[in-house]
Order: C-alpha cells, then sequence, then structure tokens
C-alpha cells in the first residue's frame, strides 16, 4: 500500500454531464476546473464529447493552455458528439473500454455535477479502491450542494456497516477545484477493504 504523503498527478480523469443541467453554477464549476488544471500544467482526461458539461470543461482547458485526451466510444463519434478540437482523441468501441481507459490514463478522479452516467464512472472508481485496485484520489466539485444526497448515501454506509469510514474520509469535496485539487497531492492510499483482517 502507497503509504506516501505526496501523490504526484499528471493527469485528472473529469467526470460530467453530456448536458448543461439548469443552473448556470455548473457551467461555471466545469469552466473553473479547466481553467485551474490548465494553469496547473495537468492534463485533462474526460469522455471526449463537445457537448454539455463536458465541452465546457475541455473548451475551459483549451483556452488556458492545458493539454486534453478524450476517450469515446465510435457510436458517440457517429453522432458528430466528438470534440473535434481537442489534442488528443482516442475512439473505442464500448462505454466499459471508455471507463478502463480513462482510469488507465488518470492519476486523479474529479467529479462534477452530471447524470446516471456519471454516477456510474465515479462508483466504479470508488469500488475499485474498495478492492485495493485504487489508482489515485476521488474529489467533488460540489456547486448548489448537488452531490449533497450521494455523499450522505456514502455516509449512511459507514454508519451501519457497510463500508469503511476512511474510504468516505479520503473524499475531497467543496465547489472550488482549487481546494479540491490541493488536497490530492496529500492523498494516501486507503488500501483493500479487507487490508488487516483475520
Amino acid at each position: 500500500m502507497n503509504t506516501s504523503h505526496e501523490h504526484t498527478i499528471r493527469s485528472v480523469a473529469v467526470y460530467c454531464g453530456s448536458t448543461f443541467g439548469t443552473e448556470p453554477a455548473f457551467r461555471e464549476a466545469a469552466r473553473a476546473t479547466g481553467a485551474e488544471l490548465a494553469r496547473r500544467g495537468l492534463r485533462l482526461v474526460y469522455g471526449g464529447g463537445n457537448v454539455g458539461l463536458m465541452g465546457e470543461v475541455a473548451d475551459a482547458t483549451l483556452a488556458h493552455g492545458g493539454q486534453v485526451t478524450g476517450v469515446i466510444p465510435t457510436q458517440l463519434v457517429n453522432r458528430e458528439m466528438a470534440h473535434r478540437g481537442i489534442q488528443h482523441l482516442e475512439t473505442v468501441d464500448t462505454m466499459a473500454q471508455r471507463k478502463a481507459r480513462m482510469e488507465e490514463l488518470a492519476d486523479a478522479f474529479l467529479v462534477l455535477p452530471g447524470g446516471i452516467g456519471t454516477l456510474e464512472e465515479v462508483t466504479q472508481v470508488l469500488t475499485r479502491e474498495v478492492l485495493g485496485d485504487a489508482q489515485g484520489p476521488v474529489v467533488f466539485i460540489n456547486p448548489l450542494g448537488y452531490w449533497d444526497p450521494l455523499l450522505g448515501a456514502l455516509k449512511a454506509m459507514v454508519d451501519y456497516g457497510f463500508l469503511p469510514g476512511r474510504y468516505v474520509e479520503g473524499l475531497a469535496v467543496d465547489p472550488d477545484p482549487a481546494v479540491v485539487l490541493d488536497r490530492c497531492t496529500h492523498w494516501r492510499n486507503p488500501g483493500a477493504k479487507w487490508e488487516g483482517e483475520d
């Protein structure tokens, strides 16, 4: 298990909605995230789309001189949703391959507001962390308390004995991307759920 207090981050996978949602604060958070990634010299790894918050965070990263890698399934390329302005665009066959490739490319995982696909992506990363296959910190950009219901559910899992508390305690949550990215460098691998048990 990695017990280092400093976690090196070069690339950040960003999970977020393919629509804008109802609140301007969501778009503002996506733009701020892209700008902050570029400012820190961190490569954005995302779903490769040019729509919704996905397109917003990619455009903001590019506008501030950052590097962007997109990973998109063929079915979405064929619907003309691929972002053609980014430096690197990888095409895969399935959504499962997209998730696996994004995880492979990333040193940290950042979650902006999104729908069921975003929820699936972040819960897969959290599941892998519990199984001991963690690759980096998971952080939530939380404008207007958007992720509070999910965080409440995770805390209930801890309270009722289904999840060790260290997995929730290790999450960074804030409306400001600078705050959560600062927390990433101090991430410690929590280890597998069963580590240390007889």
